[in-house]
């Protein structure tokens, strides 16, 4: 069973278990999602955080695979822990929470270097599936939903502090190929891999090396940062799709 005292050793998941730590403020929620991944023999929790600083801690030290963060948490909230563990802890990647799937605050966690998102009344298949989502590095909010959101919030006034971990290097635009753009812009609009090999007339295959190009090009860690980046660069406009 998914468990583990929060704050305890690391207990070591077997071949091809995601490792998982927990960080939300309320007691409640916390063992709620202890409970839902506890049957799932594939997930396995190593610790709990009340807040973002001590999930911070934790992930540094016991380096889970995923950090389930909420946004909004006492100390440390989560955009800030989410900044802090992309420096600190490359490794772990961020799925972050959030009340409102369309909420500021998400984008704001997405620029930061989340994964990406779930509403807190996630069913348990979908929270499991995520999780196996976020360990590959693919961004786990649906291509159209994440659209959406973006279109709606990307514009918002970034937190003062908290610049847009996704600003695009000095030059980038001019470096990417007229394929890399377009992949870009139609990732941007909502297609996944097999829509845009389709769109392209070109392989999924060679959609996948034009997207590992473009990453490394646009320095972002997946295809939320690319959609957030597409939209601040105006490669593409709120509303528009193919």
């Amino acid at each position: 069973m998914a468990g583990g005292a929060a704050g305890g050793p690391a207990t070591g998941g077997g071949d091809g278990v995601i490792r998982v730590l927990i960080a939300d403020d309320q007691l409640l929620v916390r063992r709620g999602l202890v409970l839902m991944l506890g049957p799932e023999p594939t997930v396995e929790v190593v610790g709990e955080a009340a807040d973002g600083a001590r999930a911070v801690e934790l992930a540094v030290r016991l380096r889970p695979d995923v950090v389930v963060m909420d946004i909004r948490m006492p100390v440390l909230d989560g955009i800030a822990a989410t900044e802090r563990l992309t420096r600190e802890a490359p490794g772990c990647r961020v799925l972050a929470l959030s009340t409102f799937d369309m909420d500021e605050h998400v984008v704001a966690a997405l620029r930061a270097g989340a994964c990406g998102f779930l509403p807190k009344d996630v069913s348990p298949e979908e929270l499991v599936t995520a999780l196996h989502v976020v360990h590959t590095g693919e961004a786990v909010v649906a291509p159209r939903l994440l659209t959406r959101l973006i279109s709606s919030y990307v514009t918002a006034p970034r937190h003062p502090a908290r610049p847009a971990a996704g600003t695009l290097p000095e030059g980038v635009l001019d470096a990417l190929t007229p394929r890399e753009r377009e992949v870009w812009r139609l990732i941007a609009t909502g297609l996944d891999n097999s829509g845009i090999a389709a769109a392209m007339a070109i392989s999924p295959s060679t959609v996948k090396n034009h997207i590992t190009a473009l990453f490394t090009k646009l320095g972002v860690r997946d295809r939320a940062q690319a959609v957030i980046a597409a939209y601040e660069a105006g490669v593409v406009r709120a509303g528009e799709r193919v």
